[in-house]
């Protein structure tokens, strides 16, 4: 199904984030079948590619959990990290490869794409990434639009993007959930879905929503109906709660179940604690309001996106353990991103606080590393106390975190899903590629082998003329 190739395909941030022509009438958002059913039915099914036992010798060695090591070694056995360090044992018969002279890192993340719901090529039949049809729609799920075979996966994994999370677009105040994917060929989303990742709720602040539906003539028009929104949700959310937590204590008797509401399903599994609020969100003083809005509902955000203002509430961003997902250089297109700085990411990191680099973006993601390399370039023209450690965490283990699976990727640490990508040079070098990529211990892709250079089956062509009918 997958074989090598390349191709560029760039996607509009405005298409991404706050567009499309008129959708049809928006769902009913109501649903009667038992929730179990309803979970179990888009379960992940995903499967790890083949591995073997394989060590890495030799190289310069960045493990996002401590210092870089200088001719170190990294043992993978059953798709696991097993040891980093030097001269390393290997078990008879490991793979044994020669990495001297290069560099070895974790995979990458991205905590914000829309990669498989606005698939390549970018025409308006594969644009299922922004359900603009009413100011909360979080009963939509961006997996259910995710097409697995969008050729840009392959383009990210040859920049050595291994993990992406996907989200709604962001013309809601409520866009619907967001789903974690594993960077690996497979004929559904569910063989993509990483296994046990939480949930995320896209939240939108700012002019997205209110340009949206106010020129509709409807609510939201201005930012105070942009929180007049989020609050009275809120509070719908936290009765449907009481009731099915009251259901649940009584007993639970089917018969006396309240009725689902797949929207206010989601919203009350924030106030749980079982879904993750990714928020986007540009200025500082409206991240403020939102993480007000968090603490009079007794919910977390996980990360604001798009954070350009993020440097103005680095403090708080450090307070509440909320992380920021920005760019390294990317501001200016609207009025609410117009006040970014170069040295944003830097400054978010000094302050204590979780920093992210991220894209929105099918063709930033091929290049992660050099955006972080620009972002950490930035802070040491600060004056800030910086290094390619900390950039690194912020595109591995900062990402990961933000999205609830850094117990299992995000850093090269025992016992940690072998996702690695070995490196030609210094990964911050603007000359260096990602030469070989293995997920789970597996070869994903391999510069010099077209056999692990996936392809799409959109890029295979037309059928021979000798088998066509």
């Amino acid at each position: 199904m997958l074989r090598g190739g390349t191709v560029a395909v760039w996607l509009s941030l405005s298409a991404a984030c706050a567009g499309g022509a008129q959708p049809p009438a928006p769902p009913t958002p109501q649903d009667d079948s038992p929730p179990t059913e309803a979970a179990a039915a888009f379960a992940s099914t995903y499967q790890p590619m083949p591995s073997q036992t394989t060590v890495l010798r030799g190289a310069t060695v960045m493990t996002a959990a401590g210092p870089t090591m200088e001719r170190a070694d990294v043992l993978l056995v059953d798709g696991l990290v097993e040891a980093v360090g030097p001269d390393l044992d290997a078990p008879a018969g490991a793979r044994e490869i020669d990495a001297t002279g290069k560099w070895v890192t974790p995979g990458i993340i991205d905590t914000h794409s829309h990669m498989g719901v606005y698939a390549a090529p970018g025409d308006a039949s594969l644009s299922d990434g922004n359900e603009a049809t009413s100011p909360n729609t979080a009963e939509v799920w961006a997996e259910h639009s995710v097409w697995p075979h969008d050729p840009q996966y392959a383009l990210a994994l040859a920049g050595g993007v291994t993990t992406f999370h996907v989200l709604p677009g962001s013309a809601n105040l409520f866009g619907g959930r967001g789903v974690t994917l594993r960077n690996v060929p497979s004929r559904t989303m569910q063989g993509m879905k990483f296994p046990d990742a939480p949930y995320t709720l896209k939240m939108a602040c700012g002019e997205n929503p209110k340009r949206v539906y106010g020129g509709r003539g409807r609510s939201p028009s201005t930012r105070m109906g942009n929180v007049a929104g989020y609050r009275s949700a809120w509070i719908e959310a936290a009765d449907y709660k009481r009731k099915t937590d009251k259901w649940e204590a009584d007993g639970a008797d089917p018969a006396q179940r309240p009725k689902r509401n797949l929207r206010l399903e989601t919203l009350a599994g924030v106030l749980a604690g079982e879904i993750r609020i990714q928020n986007h969100c540009y200025r500082g003083d409206e991240m403020a309001v939102m993480l007000d809005i968090a603490a009079e509902f007794g919910y977390e955000i996980a990360s604001f996106h798009h954070a350009v203002e993020a440097y103005k509430v680095r403090d708080r961003l450090a307070e509440t353990g909320t992380c920021a997902s920005m760019w390294a250089d990317w501001w200016g297109f609207k009025l609410e991103s117009y006040d970014g700085i170069r040295a944003n990411i830097a400054l978010v990191e000094d302050a204590g606080a979780c920093a992210i680099l991220h894209t929105d973006d099918s063709g930033g993601v091929q290049r992660m590393n050099v955006d972080a390399a620009v972002a950490l370039a930035a802070g040491l023209e600060a004056g800030l106390d910086l290094d390619r450690d900390d950039a690194l965490r912020w595109i591995t283990i900062n990402p990961a975190r933000a999205l609830g699976v850094e117990d299992e990727v995000g850093s090269l640490e025992t016992g940690k899903r072998a996702d690695v990508v070995i490196w030609s040079g210094d990964p911050f070098s603007i000359y260096s590629r990602a030469e070989l990529v293995l997920i789970d211990g597996a070869i994903a892709y391999d510069r010099s082998d077209p056999e692990h250079q996936p392809l799409a089956d959109f890029m295979l062509g037309i059928l021979p003329e000798e088998v066509t009918p």
